[in-house]
């Protein structure tokens, strides 16, 4: 009896050991993004609230000279240790910088500071930012993202990685060939738009390393996501399905038109008897290979898709139940996006089913914001909705925010009747790596109880970005640029950023690079460059330290942007009254910017189209393999599409990056043939033919820049 009641006080001594020893996902998180300094260092504490279970909460205080984080889940933890790097370490983790070691004296906070949230749900990404931003990326950049999240507070982002592959299985076991199953599936560039139903097969086939690939990389972005406590939206089915499958397998199919050109997947109807058979299919693939998910995204007719003959009731009901049947408890996310979602197909669903994204919040709210262009009285009526900032189309680069419209519009959801269906935020970026500023600001609400000023928020958040107090200079500059590029107008006509005119295919009084984008200053064109003055004043003060280095840049080539756009407009009036000395100068002020843009770029890796290609290129196991991809990569920064697609569908440079290497390969010969040309004209020479700028385009596409890259 002694022997055995020793053994079991031995083995539970063994077992209690062993649980203190292995570190918790929390901890392992701390020692990557502190670079291996945050151990015995930063103390993790998991404690529930009893008397506010429906809250997350984090309190950060000191013990023994550690810092203690105290919360009720490894991702309320893990949003405390961000909020003490920000504010008591001065410590700004973003994409230029998503790690750094601690400093040897370790800041201690001087009194407990405490953060609660009501607002359960705080979601991120959109289906766009996997191609225009994630479309090559590999599991050491995924690593660094899921960290970022979870310090965000961020607990049910969008999963649509190694999706191509419940597809791949779901129609080889229906008898497609592996050439039909490519025939449907898009190329890695153009996932995106495949998985919202607005094109087939763009940029393939993909080899079958492709699919082996994504889908172990996504079992370990799901498996690293739920170990922090982060519950993965995978998407959900919505009646997509190959435009062929009617003669190949004789479903009655519903054809959903043209989407910029392309032909749209083909749209099985709900009242197809196929339809619950097929979604059954699917989601059982989806469950073999990466297990059940809690939230589906479905985003039936999205941007136009045809509903003619559709019963929307019918609809939203079969999708709704052909989801509860994979997973009783799991809940719809759909986007609010132009006419979506229909009335009609929501109204009868039941609340607590679906969670509407009010996907541009900051400037088109459907929440129920009368001054919206896209008002709903009743907003989403009984359904859950988040507040979202969209902020970036097309992975374009630019500063771009509406800070004070992002908080108080926030507040003002918040205290309007149908706020009381809000139940989070989220960030819905078509590409990212951008505007860091912004997506501090957003995660923070949920934090912040009281209506707060931006301004004030700027003082504490620069601190925190460049790690000191920081200098008059730093100061004003930053204020020039939240009065201007972080204060965009709600009514301004581009749907992001100032767009670049650098970037434009050319052309006379330009307004824009891309078909739906804008390029007319807002405000005065010496604001930026005020500021890039300032900050070029006192770099030498601040030598080394890696977000200001990454800040200067980007405010320099914001500055150079906006020189670029006011000196077309001159060179355009030169060329209207025929004045060819101005006009011969001032195109060549204009393509010496463009090359000093270039050479400004290529000192950061994140402003260089290398470091896109090059990452499209690792992705590939043969040379072939990684043509294919860097084409991809090429193709979506320019042409995006065929001839169609890029001319008359619009889609020709929608996804133009001011980036070192495109700017003086494909922008610069663009500009140099337009007004070589145009200039002959000016010294009556002949004009000559008129330029193929599609035909350069794509030629640079096509081009494998192989060689360039490694050099």
């Amino acid at each position: 009896m002694y022997t055995r009641l020793l053994f079991i006080l031995l083995l539970g001594a063994t077992w209690m050991c062993s649980c203190q020893t292995e570190q918790s996902p929390v901890n392992t998180l701390a020692d990557r993004v502190t670079e291996g300094t945050s151990k015995d260092r930063i103390l993790f504490r998991m404690i529930a609230d009893e008397n506010n279970p429906l809250k997350d909460y984090f309190e950060i205080s000191s013990e023994d000279g550690k810092v203690l984080i105290t919360g009720n889940s490894d991702l309320s933890l893990a949003t405390g240790l961000n909020w003490y790097l920000k504010y008591v370490a001065g410590i700004h983790l973003s994409w230029n910088n998503l790690s750094q070691k601690l400093p040897e004296i370790l800041p201690l906070p001087q009194e407990k500071i405490r953060k609660e949230t009501s607002m359960q749900n705080r979601y991120y990404l959109n289906y766009c930012t996997y191609s225009y931003s994630m479309a090559f990326w590999d599991w050491e950049r995924w690593e660094k993202e899921i960290d970022w999240m979870a310090m965000h507070g961020i607990n049910m982002p969008l999963s649509i990685t190694g999706m191509e592959v419940v597809w791949y299985n779901l129609l080889k076991r229906l008898g497609y060939t592996t050439e039909e199953v490519n025939e449907f599936i898009s190329g890695p560039a153009f996932m995106a738009w495949w998985q919202m139903n607005n094109l087939e097969g763009w940029g393939g086939p993909n080899p079958d390393s492709w699919y082996q690939q994504q889908e172990a990389l996504q079992k370990k972005i799901v498996a690293r996501m739920r170990e922090l406590g982060i519950e993965p939206v995978f998407p959900g089915y919505a009646g997509m399905v190959p435009r062929n499958i009617g003669e190949k397998l004789g479903y009655q199919i519903a054809d959903p038109g043209k989407w910029c050109g392309f032909p749209r997947p083909a749209f099985l109807s709900t009242e197809d008897e196929h339809f619950d058979s097929f979604a059954a299919m699917y989601y059982e693939e989806l469950e073999k290979l990466y297990g059940k998910a809690n939230y589906y995204s479905m985003d039936p007719f999205h941007e136009g898709g045809n509903t003619e003959g559709v019963d929307l009731a019918k609809t939203g009901a079969s999708i709704m139940a052909a989801m509860k049947k994979a997973n009783p408890k799991a809940v719809w996310i759909i986007q609010a996006w132009q006419a979506n979602p229909r009335e009609e197909m929501i109204a009868s669903l039941n609340q607590g089913d679906l969670l509407v994204l009010d996907l541009y919040s900051e400037k088109r709210p459907q929440w129920g914001d009368p001054d919206s262009m896209w008002y709903r009285e009743k907003g989403f009526g009984k359904h859950d909705w988040l507040y979202c900032m969209l902020l970036n189309f097309g992975g374009n680069v630019g500063l771009h925010g509406r800070m004070n419209q992002l908080v108080n519009g926030y507040y003002d959801a918040c205290a309007h009747t149908n706020g009381k269906m809000l139940h989070g935020v989220g960030a819905t970026p078509e590409g990212i790596e951008n505007n860091p500023v912004m997506f501090e600001l957003l995660y923070e609400l949920p934090w912040r109880e009281e209506r707060f000023s931006s301004d004030e928020w700027l003082q504490t958040y620069l601190k925190a970005r460049y790690g000191r107090e920081v200098s008059p200079e730093i100061m004003e500059a930053w204020r020039a640029l939240e009065h201007t590029v972080y204060n965009a107008p709600k009514d301004y006509q581009g749907e992001g950023t100032i767009e670049s005119l650098l970037c434009a295919r050319p052309g006379f009084h330009l307004d824009r690079t891309s078909t739906w984008g804008y390029s007319k200053l807002f405000y005065a064109p010496d604001s930026t460059a005020k500021a890039a003055r300032l900050f070029t004043s006192v770099a030498d003060q601040y030598k080394g330290n890696n977000n200001f280095e990454y800040d200067l840049v980007d405010i320099v080539r914001q500055s150079n942007a906006d020189k670029g756009n006011v000196l077309l407009e001159e060179i355009s009036q030169s060329y209207d009254r025929k004045d060819k000395e101005d006009f011969r100068k001032q195109t060549q002020q204009f393509l010496d910017l463009i090359l000093a843009q270039d050479r400004l770029l290529s000192t950061r890796k994140e402003f260089s189209v290398s470091s896109w290609l090059n990452a499209a290129r690792s992705l590939g196991t043969t040379e072939e393999e990684k043509r294919l991809y860097e084409w991809n990569a090429s193709a979506l920064i320019t042409v995006w599409g065929d001839s169609i697609a890029a001319n008359q569908g619009g889609l020709h440079d929608y996804s133009h990056r001011e980036w070192s290497g495109l700017l003086k390969d494909l922008y610069y010969q663009r500009w140099k043939a337009f007004f070589e040309q145009k200039q002959a004209e000016l010294d009556g020479k002949p004009a000559g033919q008129e330029i193929n700028f599609y035909g350069m385009e794509k030629a640079w596409a096509e081009k494998s820049k192989a060689q360039t890259l490694k050099n």
